[in-house]
């Protein structure tokens, strides 16, 4: 299947996932816009744990922080979410709302991604109208503990061909895994401890960018 041009031009290279859970105590505000300092432009809010509040409290924040920047801010799960704080879009669960209804909440020129674990999931994302996919685990990962199985470096070869979607690979990813992930047919890595944890988060940015040039 041939490649086409994505809608939306921001949808490749590093996707930063900012989670409480990883963040070592700091704001995720600081995270997102100490991260766009060294180049990244595409962030999204995960936070499964906070209140309807909290969640929205965070997500004002960083929409700020993200619009401040000139960067890409997407919402994990909530629909709802994205709306009351006018996010660039929402990333979807394979658990969550359909992305028809997304869709018809959210209007054709907010982004939705999908995140994908097997190649039927990922030709449905592809005909539902997705804007991207994730896709994963593709190495083991100890910020979701109730993973779906790994699908490794072949999985990622096997559904490359599958869509024309951007994918992003996700699961276990560090800047040295970078290489043989594009091979494989990535558009992008979404990442998640690697950056949020990391003690010099604007190195750790740097470090990806270089391999994903």
């Amino acid at each position: 299947m041939s490649r086409v041009q994505p809608r939306f031009s921001s949808l490749h290279g590093l996707y930063i996932i900012l989670d409480p859970q990883v963040s070592r105590g700091r704001s995720l505000a600081e995270l997102l816009t100490e991260a766009a300092s060294a180049g990244a432009r595409l962030f999204q809010y995960r936070d499964k744990q906070a209140s309807a509040a909290t969640a929205y409290r965070h997500a004002l924040a960083l929409r700020q922080a993200a619009a401040d920047v000139g960067a890409t801010f997407l919402v994990n799960d909530r629909c709802d979410l994205a709306l009351a704080v006018e996010a660039d879009g929402v990333h979807l669960g394979q658990e969550d709302l359909p992305l028809d209804y997304a869709r018809t909440i959210l209007g054709p020129d907010k982004i939705i991604g999908i995140s994908t674990h097997t190649p039927s999931q990922v030709q449905e994302a592809s005909r539902g109208g997705a804007d991207y996919v994730g896709f994963g685990p593709i190495f083991a990962t100890d910020t979701k503990l109730d993973h779906e199985p790994v699908v490794g470096l072949d999985g990622l070869r096997a559904i490359r061909s599958l869509t024309q979607l951007p994918v992003f690979a996700i699961g276990g990813i560090t800047a040295g895994k970078v290489a043989g992930l594009l091979e494989a047919g990535a558009d992008g890595v979404a990442v998640i401890s690697a950056i949020a944890g990391a003690a010099d988060v604007a190195e750790a940015v740097r470090a990806f960018l270089v391999r994903l040039a």
